[in-house]
């Protein structure tokens, strides 16, 4: 059995965490995205096709040519024409069934059993606000049609992007849509107009990592599936540690920190003196946390710096960026509404209540930098001293 994965787009909606790699390998839990994918794969498929592109190097130079029992094929999607065109691409490598997922979700492993017990079929989840998204109208347990955003939906069984097919698929042909592309869902519509396209209703998780707070949404949820701590760094005398908590090789949490769990510090990272770390933090490889600091329900990623004095809230932080003294991230608005984000120049509601910065490599902030609910901070920009961040930074 053969599964493809989409990885091949340059995701513009999650800037700017993927200005400098691509979406599968935005970690989470310090662990890349795709990594969780193919762990629900392992021993169901023999060989895993990954559809490559954006800076596609570092997701080959990552991975190599195996993951535990599967065999790792990497295709180049050279042209973005969509996810029809990308299927299209592995054409001479499918030998029968084979699985299709999106390469920036993350699927529970049951669903993928039972998607695999069909010939033809997709997966599909009840959601709401049906006519924001593919809706499967029914006919018993198969799919009558496939409908992209109705105004008026015939179900709220929402596509969510998982599809078994057969090798037959190649023979079909689709014409670009009114977007231009090539869409996978066209061969969906083909193949349930001749009434042999089922569906499965996802019964597991379903996390979509389309914008770059949803990374906030993967780590709340997979952060509760540590059961126990693991202290292998150095913990000093004065630290109190409440809850689950990891600690990696070589991290030094100094006196006075207060680790309130579940959290997770990676290896080499050194906290505080008298730092405050709330639940729902993962520090990634050589980060630092300095003297009277707080960071809640954040990522920081690798090498990254958090200058004393400073505050951290329900933000997403790439690697080795800097925060001078003082920088705080504002996460609430004064009205309580929902945090609302600027992507691509539209006001986007992130959903969420609390929600801090989004800041890509390297960049800096100034001392007593601050930054308003939902703002973006691009790779290498850097704030002055005093800034008020206002508007998205070095787009």
């Amino acid at each position: 059995m053969q599964a493809v994965i989409l990885a091949a787009g340059k995701s513009t909606r999650t800037m700017p965490l993927t200005q400098t790699r691509p979406k599968p390998l935005l970690t989470i839990l310090n662990r890349p995205l795709l990594e969780y994918n193919l762990d629900q794969l392992d021993r169901l498929v023999d060989e895993v096709i990954l559809i490559v592109g954006y800076r596609k190097e570092m997701i080959m130079e990552y991975f190599g040519d195996h993951y535990k029992s599967m065999k790792l094929t990497y295709v180049e999607q050279t042209e973005q024409l969509g996810t029809g065109h990308a299927v299209q691409q592995v054409k001479g490598h499918i030998t029968g069934r084979f699985l299709v997922i999106n390469g920036d979700d993350l699927y529970a492993r049951q669903d993928f059993e039972e998607l695999l017990k069909h010939d033809a079929a997709l997966l599909v989840k009840e959601v709401e606000h049906a006519e924001r998204w593919g809706i499967v109208e029914p006919d018993g347990d198969k799919v009558k049609r496939l409908v992209e955003k109705p105004k008026d939906p015939p179900s709220n069984l929402g596509n969510i992007g998982a599809y078994v097919f057969d090798k037959t698929l190649f023979n079909l042909q689709i014409d670009k849509s009114e977007r231009g592309e090539y869409e996978i869902t066209d061969y969906v519509t083909l193949l349930a107009s001749q009434g042999v396209f089922r569906y499965v209703v996802a019964k597991g998780y379903w996390i979509p990592i389309g914008y770059p707070w949803q990374i906030l949404d993967a780590t709340e949820f997979l952060i509760k599936n540590i059961k126990e701590s693991v202290v292998e760094g150095t913990v000093e005398d004065g630290v109190t540690l409440k809850g689950i908590v990891k600690i990696g090789k070589g991290a030094i949490i100094k006196t006075g920190a207060y680790i309130e769990g579940p959290v997770v510090i990676g290896e080499d990272c050194k906290v505080g003196p008298n730092c405050y770390i709330r639940a729902g933090t993962v520090l990634g490889r050589g980060c630092k946390v300095g003297n009277a600091c707080e960071v809640k329900n954040s990522t920081l990623g690798e090498g990254t710096s958090i200058g004393h004095l400073s505050y951290v809230g329900d933000s997403v932080i790439g690697d080795h960026v800097n925060f001078g003294a003082g920088t705080v991230t504002a996460n609430l608005r004064h009205d309580n509404g929902n945090v609302q984000v600027v992507v691509k120049g539209a006001k986007v509601d992130s959903g969420r209540r609390k929600l801090g910065a989004m800041i890509g490599d390297r960049a800096k902030t100034g001392i007593h930098t601050s930054i308003y609910p939902g703002r973006m901070i691009f790779s290498e920009a850097k704030s002055m001293p005093g800034d008020i961040v206002k508007y998205n930074l070095g787009e």
